[in-house]
Formats: C-alpha cells, structure tokens, sequence
C-alpha cells in the first residue's frame, strides 16, 4: 500500500506494556527523516465496539515531542487493541503508523501473593504454597504455570 506523507516521517519502534494490573505504557521513536517540528499523537481503541480515544498523558522528549502515553484503568479484553500514531507538522504530510496488538501478551504479571513454605526436618520435606498474581484479564487461574528456584542453603 502506499502511504500518505514523506518517507521515513511515520514513528520507529513502538512498543507498549501492561503493568501493576491496569497501567499501560506505549513509547516510541520519531520518525528519522520526519522535520524538526513534526508532533505525534496515539490513539487507541481497545475493541471494534469502543471508541477510539488519544492518550491523556503524553510522555514528552526534551524537544516537547510526545515520544510515549501512560494510561490508567486499563483492562485486557478478547479482540487485538488497535493502535494509531499519526503526526503534524506545518512543512510537510507525516506517515501514520498503526498495529493490533493482544493485550495479554504485553502483560508484565505482578509476583504470584502470599507465598508460604512450611519445611520439615524429618522427613525432610518442603510444602511451598501460593495464589495466583493479580491481572485484569485472566479469570482461569489453570492458565499460569510457575516456575520454583530453590536454593539450597
């Protein structure tokens, strides 16, 4: 397909992650051949039936260029989110960059919650218990798998 707008204008290197159950962090790269001036903007829609909103907390460079968003309240449905970067600039037309992404892949799981290990010496054994972490996604708790490191000491 071809793009609206000068090549090499449209953003480098998005990427976001979910973190501490219900913040999203998305950043970003400007474009390396888009003008001085250029300034992006991020929208997203989380499902087909939502509206496509724009971020409400821009992370900024030290040249006031929005290079990332926070957003809060944020929950993992079942469809790819859409995301959209577009860009402005008096000199010339910028290129857009857009991406689905399934927000549960991009999830950065708090630790697993109240964790106990009770040893015994005879037999020498260990019973290690835990629950699951907190998400705003995942309603089966068979879904994770965990991994134990003991250190033997």
């Amino acid at each position: 397909p071809v793009f609206a707008g000068m090549k090499g204008s449209a953003i480098e290197n998005f990427s976001c992650v979910i973190y501490n159950i219900f913040l999203m962090n998305c950043t970003w790269q400007a474009g390396r051949d888009a003008p001085a001036d250029t300034q992006y903007f991020l929208y997203w829609q989380k499902s087909k039936d939502e509206e496509e909103m724009e971020c409400e907390l821009y992370i900024k460079d030290e040249n006031c260029r929005n290079v990332g968003c926070i957003f809060q309240n944020v929950s993992i449905g079942i469809e790819k989110a859409y995301f959209l970067v577009n860009g402005s600039s008096k000199d010339s037309l910028i290129q857009f960059y857009d991406e689905y992404i399934d927000l549960y892949k991009i999830e950065i799981l708090t630790a697993p919650l109240n964790v106990t290990a009770h040893c015994t010496r005879d037999p020498m054994s260990c019973i290690i218990t835990w629950h699951p972490p907190l998400t705003s996604h995942v309603e089966n708790t068979k879904c994770f798998q965990y991994e134990i490191s003991i250190q033997n000491k």
